[in-house]
């Protein structure tokens, strides 16, 4: 079953490997003998789904999660077992891709209204006058 990024992009299951390994941290004697972590390697410059543009976009994006050789990599450990760190790893790695996807929409440069000017202005003469009124009153002889 294909995993599911957004309505157009959907990623073979061909795509995405998984592995296991033990998870780090407290735990007992249960950690060191359980492999609850779980490792997903996805090669992004070999897929077959996504344009140039994407990988492009996705490599700008996730950085340092992706090697040189193109295969991003998360692991999820948070639970004591696979199945639910596999789950939270899906979840991780849909919308990890989901925002490095998203349209980037372009601002739309507005003007500064004239009212709103004119009000910074008067703050301005206002906060002048008050620091004239606080002034030495010898200071005031010399000017």
């Amino acid at each position: 079953m294909p995993i599911v990024i957004t309505s157009h992009l959907r990623i073979p299951d061909s795509d995405v490997r998984f592995s296991a390994a033990r998870s780090a941290g407290p735990g007992g004697q249960h950690v060191n003998k359980v492999n609850s972590r779980v490792i997903l390697a996805f090669d992004v410059r070999h897929s077959s789904v996504l344009s140039p543009y994407q990988k492009r976009k996705l490599a700008e994006k996730v950085g340092q999660r992706m090697n040189r050789e193109g295969i991003l990599r998360l692991q999820a450990q948070r639970h004591r077992t696979q199945s639910a760190n596999r789950a939270d790893l899906l979840e991780k790695f849909v919308k990890i891709l989901q925002e490095a996807l998203r349209p980037e929409t372009s601002r739309i440069p507005t003007r500064v209204p004239h009212r709103v000017r004119e009000k910074r202005l008067e703050e301005k003469k206002l906060r002048t006058r008050v620091k004239r009124v606080r002034q030495n009153p010898k200071n005031l002889d010399e000017t």
